[in-house]
């Protein structure tokens, strides 16, 4: 995990990246079926360096070094499929959540697109080494940098930041260049995800809001806007900035960045204007 610092923090907003990390275990090479590209069918590829330019701004950033096909930390600690294992989990599973029936949990059994990562069965001890020395430092940073910046500003927003296929299409079958996912409002106040689609539109952008990606468990983790905490969730269409079968960067990643950039700006001033609402109402 990487954490970058602005050299003061100026704006009411932490970014991260939970899905670019390209760290890969030799032990987890060794034990995967898959060759050293198609294990990356999972990373949200070079979203790191989309965000890369947030400090500067004034805000801090996180962002997981190791690959999503190892753990992932965008999913509830019980998301396991104990049928992975050579013997009993340490914890109560979700046997039915959708995403572990869809090899998707925390210890996800697949890549994008359904290609099997194992060759064999993994050591039960396994699941809890990845959730101690990963998931738990991830979330446990998230959450103290919230709680600072909270402390700093009286409100604060996580935007979590992820890329989505060229191929996504939203409703009426339109490509999005940016998905803003605030579980229809229930993670982030609307006014916020409203200020920061039309912030991306008067770029150029083509903004869906839920559609289809309303955010996962980090938005739901963290957002507690009636508290003064939101989260957003933004997907940022791979074609804009991405070689999808190489996973090179394209000439698009300057402008896909500035995206990213407007969209904390966006955040922040809508942050802004909502305390400042609130304390015009409350006369002082």
């Amino acid at each position: 995990m990487a954490v970058a610092r602005p050299a003061r923090q100026t704006l009411p907003v932490l970014v991260s990246s939970p899905h670019s990390g390209r760290s890969y275990e030799v032990g987890f090479l060794a034990s995967s079926r898959l060759d050293s590209h198609a294990i990356r069918r999972s990373e949200d590829a070079h979203v790191d360096r989309l965000i890369a330019g947030v400090p500067a701004l004034g805000a801090p950033t996180v962002q997981a070094l190791f690959p999503r096909a190892w753990i992932d930390v965008n999913r509830e600690p019980s998301e396991l499929d104990p049928s992975m294992f050579d013997g009993p989990l340490a914890r109560p599973v979700r046997r039915d959540s959708a995403r572990v029936r869809a090899g998707l949990g925390i210890i996800p059994r697949v890549v994008s697109g359904g290609m099997e990562i194992y060759a064999g069965s993994l050591p039960a001890r396994e699941a809890e080494r990845r959730i101690a020395t990963a998931y738990v430092p991830y979330h446990d940073t998230l959450a103290s940098l919230l709680d600072a910046t909270l402390g700093l500003f009286g409100s604060a927003c996580l935007i979590d930041c992820h890329s989505m296929p060229s191929s996504c299409r939203g409703g009426g079958g339109r490509t999005p260049d940016v998905v803003l996912g605030d579980r229809f409002g229930s993670s982030c106040a609307p006014g916020v995800s409203l200020a920061t689609a039309g912030a991306l539109e008067s770029l150029g952008a083509v903004v869906h809001r839920n559609d289809p990606y309303p955010g996962g468990h980090i938005t739901r983790r963290y957002g507690r806007p009636g508290q003064g905490v939101h989260a957003l969730q933004i997907e940022i269409n791979r074609g804009l900035y991405l070689d999808e079968a190489s996973l090179e960067t394209t000439a698009g990643l300057e402008s896909a960045a500035r995206l990213v950039e407007a969209a904390v700006l966006a955040v922040s001033g809508a942050l802004e204007g909502e305390a400042a609402a609130v304390e015009a109402a409350s006369g002082r």
